[in-house]
């Protein structure tokens, strides 16, 4: 009954082209991936609690107030990022009108409401990460449900593209798909060790001394090696799909996906060298956890871009039929 009545008010929106929904779908994109930068920066700067409470900024108050024990740069990028949850809701809103409205067919939708949903459960870790006085762990976790938010997003952008009417197409042999797939397990668990190393790291998200936050006792160097190592793993396997995926032939897509994907790792690679070696500044910690998401980003869309929904006219149907 409520779906129904959802439906009616729906309808009486514009009804979406598909250029306007891919459009719509890589703002998702973008505003999941460009949270978890401004969530770094957030970090970086010390201003994890320039906003103390939850929902609320302030005891009252849903903005900064000038008080002297918080200063007002800290104020301000972590309001700042508070508002960009708005555009992230906006954004995931507007997928579900979009295809809501335009009728898509299931598995667009579920991937559609998935990002609200997420959205409001990013919001709740958040909470959660500011009660708690910025505990590491649930710092890694808020960063980790970001990544995620980021494959889905991706995946959406891809499946909106793709016809209703189509006919499911594997472009790959079932083995190199689990290889990505594997692939896709390899980098969730640089991603993991990447939160350990920053959880262990200088960069705590508030330098109260009155409350100083809890961080990971664990010598930082071994989770480095850590996370380094996961990422060999990660890049081997993808330099292994690379090899596999040419000896049975691929499509320009799959290719140009790839291609991005192995010079964006490779690069996110070289930024982490950097830091090691420059004492983790700052300004590479955000840069580093937006090549995160664009690793997350580019590994989705390779693995999207194995399995495809392609429009086959109707004498090639009758045709294969008679095979």
């Amino acid at each position: 009954m409520l779906y129904r009545a959802f439906l009616g008010l729906v309808d009486r929106l514009p009804l979406p082209s598909l250029r306007t929904q891919r459009l719509i779908a890589l703002a998702v994109i973008l505003s999941q991936a460009g949270i978890s930068v401004t969530g770094a920066i957030v970090r970086v700067t010390a201003s994890g609690l320039g906003c103390p409470t939850w929902p609320q900024c302030f005891p009252g108050s849903f903005t900064p107030v000038g008080v002297s024990e918080v200063p007002v740069l800290h104020q301000t990028v972590e309001f700042g990022n508070r508002l960009l949850t708005f555009v992230v809701t906006l954004c995931a809103a507007l997928i579900v009108l979009a295809v809501v409205r335009a009728r898509r067919r299931k598995e667009v939708l579920v991937y559609a409401w998935l990002m609200p949903g997420g959205t409001v459960v990013q919001a709740i870790i958040g909470g959660i990460t500011v009660r708690t006085g910025l505990l590491w762990w649930t710092v890694a976790v808020h960063l980790l449900a970001s990544m995620v938010m980021v494959w889905l997003a991706v995946v959406l952008y891809a499946k909106i593209g793709q016809p209703d009417d189509g006919i499911d197409t594997v472009q790959v042999p079932a083995p190199l798909r689990w290889l990505t797939a594997l692939s896709g397990v390899a980098l969730a668990g640089v991603l993991i060790a990447g939160t350990l190393v920053t959880a262990a790291g200088p960069h705590a998200g508030d330098k109260s001394i009155d409350r100083p936050v809890a961080r990971l006792e664990v010598e930082i160097v071994t989770l480095v090696h850590l996370h380094s190592q996961l990422l060999i793993g990660y890049l081997a396997l993808l330099i292994g799909l690379a090899f596999g995926l040419y000896a049975v032939g691929i499509t320009p897509a799959i290719r140009k996906r790839l291609f991005v994907l192995l010079g964006i790792v490779l690069s996110q690679a070289l930024v982490g060298v950097v830091q090691y070696f420059t004492d983790v500044p700052a300004a590479l910690v955000a840069i580093h956890v937006g090549g995160a998401a664009a690793c997350t980003a580019a590994t989705a869309a390779l693995w999207a871009s194995l399995r495809t929904r392609e429009t086959v006219d109707a004498p090639a149907v009758s045709a294969a039929a008679t095979h």
